[in-house]
């Protein structure tokens, strides 16, 4: 059975591993609705009751698949808003298109606003075809997105209303917690300030790669008294893929800086007879804020995966091998 841990001060208990369902919106390649069915079905089966999507998955196809499979069941859906999907007749359903390869004929609009956001979180409920979401998230908000536009972007959220939207639904109970789902430190720190947020969704930047997010996210975090779930906890996949294999960083190909950590990462788990995408999902859940690590998967073998990671001993010789050399921080919190 997988534990769940309170999100903070919404009471609303979470499985600490979750599913994260990019890749059920066709991510990189295409899969089928059976295999989509199957994958959530053994994340159901195997104790996992959070599921997170976005409209921006294949353009509304992973929350339609992510709806048809949850329906019925008790699990906590997460989805996003800041991005609109509009009417694309012309688009090339057989060519990737932000990333998917999707045949949904839509495109993204990004919308932050106060109509934005709720009529984003509306669309959601009818494509997910259910009568609620329980986290709504901001989506890709800040510079790493939106460049030289993030200032003005920023504004729409803030000035624009978008927080005051999130907050209402939250409000009249509509959702149960709101929050961000991003992949960059610095907007947190600008956004925690303005609005009582619940959670925040960190993707790929606290990792066994990344440690960054110790210095100012989780201490910022903690007095604001907001949750963190970790998205992303295999670094886009280079955590876990087989030793050789071409395992992508941050949706692109690996450095090789990169590539050598990985692989010292990888000695040391060898040693200790535990695969290293094991020790990447242990090592972030023994972060006191985090609720719990959403990593992906695209099949029902990938889910199952996750799964015996999740469960698998990790002898504590383990971290400290990793600490002495100097392959994690001395001052990141480590499994007992």
């Amino acid at each position: 059975m997988i534990a769940k841990r309170t999100m903070g001060a919404t009471g609303l208990a979470v499985s600490e591993l979750g599913l994260g369902a990019a890749a059920l919106g066709n991510l990189y390649a295409p899969i089928s609705d059976v295999a989509a069915a199957d994958t959530v079905a053994a994340a159901l089966a195997g104790g996992i009751g959070l599921v997170d999507t976005a409209p921006l998955y294949g353009f509304g196809l992973s929350e339609r698949r992510v709806g048809d499979a949850v329906r019925g069941s008790r699990a906590i859906v997460s989805t996003k808003v800041g991005r609109l999907l509009c009417p694309a007749p012309d688009a090339d359903p057989g060519a990737e298109r932000h990333g998917f390869r999707s045949p949904m004929r839509f495109a993204p609009r990004f919308d932050y606003s106060y109509d934005g956001v709720l009529r984003s979180h509306d669309d959601s409920l009818q494509r997910l075809g259910l009568p609620r979401v329980d986290l709504l998230l901001v989506h890709d908000i800040g510079r790493l997105t939106h460049g030289a536009e993030a200032d003005r972007r920023l504004g729409e959220l803030i000035d624009g209303g978008g927080l005051r939207a999130l907050a209402r639904l939250r409000d009249e109970g509509a959702v149960r917690a709101i929050g961000l789902g991003v992949n960059e430190v610095e907007v947190c720190l600008d956004l925690l300030p303005h609005v009582g947020l619940d959670v925040i969704l960190l993707a790929g930047r606290y990792t066994l790669l990344e440690h960054e997010a110790l210095d100012r996210f989780f201490p910022a975090a903690a007095a604001a008294g907001v949750s963190v779930l970790i998205g992303g906890p295999y670094n886009s996949g280079v955590l876990a893929a087989p030793p050789g294999a071409d395992g992508r960083y941050d949706y692109g190909p690996t450095p090789a800086a990169i590539v050598a950590r990985v692989e010292a990462l990888r000695g040391v788990c060898q040693r200790h007879n535990v695969p290293l995408a094991a020790a990447a999902l242990h090592f972030v859940l023994a972060h006191p804020r985090v609720a719990s690590v959403i990593p992906g998967a695209r099949s029902a073998n990938e889910m199952r995966a996750n799964l015996a990671h999740h469960a698998r001993i990790v002898p504590a010789a383990l971290w400290r091998d990793l600490r002495d050399a100097g392959l994690v921080r001395a001052d990141a919190p480590l499994p007992a």
